[in-house]
């Protein structure tokens, strides 16, 4: 497995608990906690716009029951 830095867990309401995680070569990594060992990886850069459009918004119509 790549040498990935995790975050500690984000976690919402019950056991929704993910971890974002990067390695020296640039890239990044989002997790289930304590399932690091199956990931989603991409560029940092990728990570990094993906916070900035949940932030702006942009995802706030998966939040509508």
């Amino acid at each position: 497995m790549t040498d990935v830095t995790w975050e500690d867990p984000f976690c919402g309401e019950g056991n929704s608990c993910y971890r974002i995680g990067v390695d020296g070569d640039g890239n990044s990594y989002i997790a289930l906690s304590g399932q690091e060992d199956t990931y989603l990886t991409d560029t940092r850069e990728a990570l990094q716009q993906l916070i900035r459009d949940i932030k702006a918004g942009k995802a706030d119509h998966l939040l509508a029951d």
